[in-house]
């Protein structure tokens, strides 16, 4: 059998695909590893997840078995306990925006309210875009004085019925 120079020359580029084939093939393993590896940590993090996800319904379950009296403001005393914080927003003339604005400006209790001076309410007033003397018309120090003394009824009694901000 003889071989011509176009059946030697498809044998050599046979020979050179299956070398070059083989070689990236076998990477020594190193793909084979990754892929191993990538699957290894994907099942760990499945694992970690559902971990996470049953710790978390046991804490529903153990915390729906245990009831607790909810009535109004309940909510907003587990958060003000939580951070440190009052509703400032009980005090007629503050909005919710006026509550992160006072927040941000390092005011979170009523008694930082209750003693502020004239400047400071000058100067709050204008950062809150509000018109010159409405904090002291509204009797903001006031009002927060007897929230932070615990006098929710006095406030109520006082202070209820009027209208916020004009």
């Amino acid at each position: 059998m003889t071989f011509t120079l176009n059946d030697i020359a498809l044998l050599l580029i046979a020979l050179l695909a299956g070398l070059v084939l083989g070689l990236m093939a076998s990477g020594r393993g190193k793909y084979k590893r990754y892929w191993r590896d990538e699957q290894l940590a994907h099942r760990q993090a499945i694992r970690d997840r559902d971990a996470r996800l049953a710790a978390a319904q046991e804490r529903i379950a153990e915390l729906e078995r245990h009831p607790g009296p909810i009535g109004p403001g309940t909510a907003e005393a587990v958060a003000g306990a939580v951070h440190g914080r009052d509703n400032l927003s009980r005090i007629n003339g503050i909005t919710p925006q006026d509550e992160i604005a006072l927040n941000e400006a390092g005011y979170h209790r009523y008694r930082q309210i209750a003693g502020i001076s004239a400047e400071q309410e000058a100067a709050l007033e204008t950062r809150l875009g509000l018109k010159q003397g409405i904090i002291a018309r509204e009797e903001w120090r006031e009002q927060a004085r007897l929230l932070a003394e615990r006098k929710d009824d006095e406030h109520a009694r006082l202070f209820e019925h009027r209208t916020t901000r004009v």
